[in-house]
This record gives structure tokens, C-alpha cells and sequence, in this order.
């Protein structure tokens, strides 16, 4: 024996890992032929877990702590290995270190839309992203069902394992809580709780892991989601209507307030502009309403917590305004005037009014024509002596 391997016959070995990436959930610890010696020392760190394994068999499993590597130590190890009254320097076995710790950023979301069955807008399409925290639970069941063979395992070889688990869960679920688009939205944090029990009930026994927690953040398609910021579709949710709707398609009609509400607002586009856009949208928002209204038997103010929208005052002239060759309205001559006053109807605008019989420029219609007179001028300034 040469004076080198005699210095390494006295070495006590040393086996840890250390690992500061937070990245890394398993390492295999490297040995020339899995050689070990005898009385060997073994660190295992807080937030680790070290596991030996022997011809492909899990033996003995170390929590934190500092070990020395004797026989007694190690009984399953020296079951498996025939040691009957100890062993000798050096034995041979795999030593892995599994990080327990939690994995925090790991992001999840839905590749594609999933279609839910809604009460108000029939089938919707929505989406969701959000955090899943996981960490390694059962270490035994982790290293036999995603380890397998390899030096080494980073998080992200897991991450797209999860995705898929949770895009999965997330459709299960929805599915079986039966909740419309704009429920689940509202219900976020109450259903992010429902969907890590249903990604739990997946991924312990399977692979080992516990999913600490999961945040989700759904997103609705952009028609609804524009409704229900300008107040349409909360309107005629909150009248009642939102579940006597029926075959009417609310949906339908809440698109077509939004592109009239959006030509109300259009500036450059020669049509009503915001000043009188705002009547516009009053106007049409209570059509709406009654519409709904007189389908479900409610436009007569019937059912509780609702009331139908006043009629106009006698005698008050209602004119539909022509705008991009769509008779809008019916508007009154206030609002009409604030439409002047923006700039946005002038003398030439198309109006018709019932009792017209023809579409006439609002400057030839006695009701209007005092909007667009010019006004006097102003009177001369006073001399001071």
C-alpha cells in the first residue's frame, strides 16, 4: 500500500450537502463505486433529509442531525448488506439529500381558456394564473416516483409536472362547484382553497409532494369584463333579471351597449361625443332594462326591489338622432342641447321625431331650431370719461 492510500485509510469521510440555490430538491452525494467508510460522519442540515439507497432498495432515512455511519445507525442498510456483527470500512450505498423546504415561485396557469357553463352569458371562456407553494413531504415515495436515477433534480423539472396537474384540477373543480364566470371571480380566494385540496389529493401519494398553498387569479373575457365596469350588466343583475333572462341572450345585448356606449365616446368619429354620450348611455341602459323588463314580466315594475324607469313627461318631444346611418334614441331636447353644446350635433344632423314625415336636418325642426340660432353679440364696452 502506497503512502497516499494510507493517508485516505485514516480519513473519516465527511458527507453533507451544501446548497444555498433553493433551486435544487434532490442530490445524489458522489462516491468512487458508492464506496463509504466505516464510522463516516453524516450532516444533514436543517430543511434536508438524507436517504440511503442500496441496489435500487430504500434503506434508512436521516431528519436533521449529525450521525456517525456504524452499524448501528444504519439497520436497514445492514439487513440488506448481511452484516450480522458489524461491518468493515467501506461498505458500498447511495446517499441522495432531498430539500424539504418550500419551493415558493413556482407559476401556474391555464395554457387554454376552459369553457364554464354560465346562468347569465350561457357558455364562458376563462383563464387563470397564479402561485402554487410546494414541498417535498415523503421523501421515500419522492425519490422513487421522480428521482428515479438522477444525479440531481431542479425545480423547474417539476414545475411543468404541476402545471399540468393544476390546469387539470382547476377544470375538475369548477366543474363540480357549478359557479358561473362572474361568482367564481368574485369567489377567488375562497375557491383557491378548493382547488389545493384538489391538487393535493393528486400529487401526495402520486409523487410525495404537499402543496402549502394556492393563489389564483381568474380572468374573464374581455366583453364581460368591459359590461361589468361601465355598470351594464351589474344593472341588470341587481334589477333582477340576471337568471329570468332566458333565450333573450343577454349577452348579446350587453354587447350591443358597450358598441353604442363606444360610438358615444368617439370623439373623431363625428358622432354623439361625451357630454351628451353620457344621456346616450342612460337612455340606452334603460332600454335595455325595459327590454329585459317586458320579457320577464318586471318592465311594469313587478317582482321585489326593482321598478320600471319612469315614462317621459307629457307633452315632451323625443327626437332618434342618425348617426353613422343607425337611427339612435329617442333623445330630448336637453339632451340634444348638450350634444350642441359639445359640438357634437349640429345643424345638419339627421333627427326625426314622431308626427315627422321624414328624416329633416335639426335646423329645420321648429323644436330645435332655436339651439343652433346664433346668439347676440356681445354689448359694446363703456367709455370712461
Amino acid at each position: 500500500m502506497g503512502l497516499l492510500d494510507k493517508l485516505k485509510g485514516e480519513l473519516v469521510d465527511i458527507i453533507e450537502w451544501l446548497d444555498d440555490s433553493r433551486s435544487t430538491l434532490a442530490w445524489r452525494f458522489p462516491r468512487y463505486q458508492n464506496e463509504i467508510k466505516h464510522g463516516a460522519q453524516l450532516i444533514v442540515r436543517e430543511g434536508q433529509r438524507a436517504v440511503f439507497v442500496y441496489r435500487g432498495q430504500i434503506a434508512d432515512v436521516f431528519d436533521p442531525g449529525a450521525y456517525e455511519l456504524v452499524s448501528e445507525n444504519l439497520p436497514i442498510l445492514s439487513t440488506l448488506q448481511g452484516w450480522k456483527h458489524g461491518f468493515d470500512s467501506p461498505f458500498r450505498s447511495e446517499v441522495y439529500f432531498l430539500n424539504t423546504r418550500q419551493v415558493t415561485d413556482l407559476r401556474w396557469g391555464t395554457p387554454q381558456p376552459v369553457t364554464v357553463r354560465d346562468p347569465d352569458f350561457k357558455m364562458v371562456q376563462v383563464r387563470a394564473n397564479g402561485l402554487c407553494v410546494v414541498r417535498i413531504a415523503d421523501a421515500e415515495i419522492f425519490l422513487r416516483e421522480v428521482i428515479g436515477t438522477d444525479s440531481a433534480v431542479e425545480a423547474e423539472e417539476i414545475t411543468e409536472l404541476l402545471r399540468r396537474v393544476i390546469t387539470l384540477a382547476f377544470s375538475d373543480m369548477i366543474m363540480e362547484t357549478g359557479l358561473g364566470a362572474i361568482d367564481l371571480q368574485g369567489r377567488q380566494v375562497e375557491l383557491s382553497e378548493k382547488l389545493r385540496e384538489f391538487v393535493q389529493e393528486r400529487v401526495d401519494d402520486e409523487f410525495g409532494l404537499e402543496i402549502t398553498s394556492v393563489t389564483m387569479n381568474i380572468s374573464l373575457p374581455d366583453e364581460i369584463t368591459q359590461a361589468m365596469t361601465r355598470g351594464v350588466a351589474r344593472g341588470v343583475e341587481e334589477g333582477g333579471y340576471a337568471h329570468n333572462v332566458g333565450d333573450i341572450g343577454r349577452l348579446q345585448q350587453v354587447r350591443a351597449a358597450d358598441a353604442m356606449l363606444a360610438a358615444a365616446e368617439n370623439e373623431g368619429g363625428g358622432v354623439m361625443g361625451d357630454a351628451m354620450g353620457m344621456g346616450m348611455g342612460i337612455a340606452m341602459a334603460g332600454q335595455m332594462a325595459n327590454q329585459f323588463g317586458a320579457a320577464t314580466g318586471q318592465a311594469q315594475g313587478q317582482g321585489q326591489g326593482g321598478a320600471a324607469a319612469p315614462p317621459p313627461l307629457p307633452g315632451q318631444a323625443l327626437f332618434h338622432v342618425e348617426v353613422d346611418g343607425q337611427a339612435t334614441g329617442p333623445y330630448s331636447v336637453q339632451q340634444l342641447q348638450a350634444g350642441v353644446a359639445a359640438g357634437q350635433v349640429n345643424a345638419a344632423t339627421l333627427v326625426w321625431s314622431t308626427g315627422m314625415a321624414e328624416w329633416k336636418q335639426a335646423s329645420q325642426v321648429p323644436a330645435l331650431a332655436p339651439l343652433f340660432a346664433t346668439p347676440p353679440p356681445p354689448p359694446p364696452p363703456t367709455s370712461s370719461e
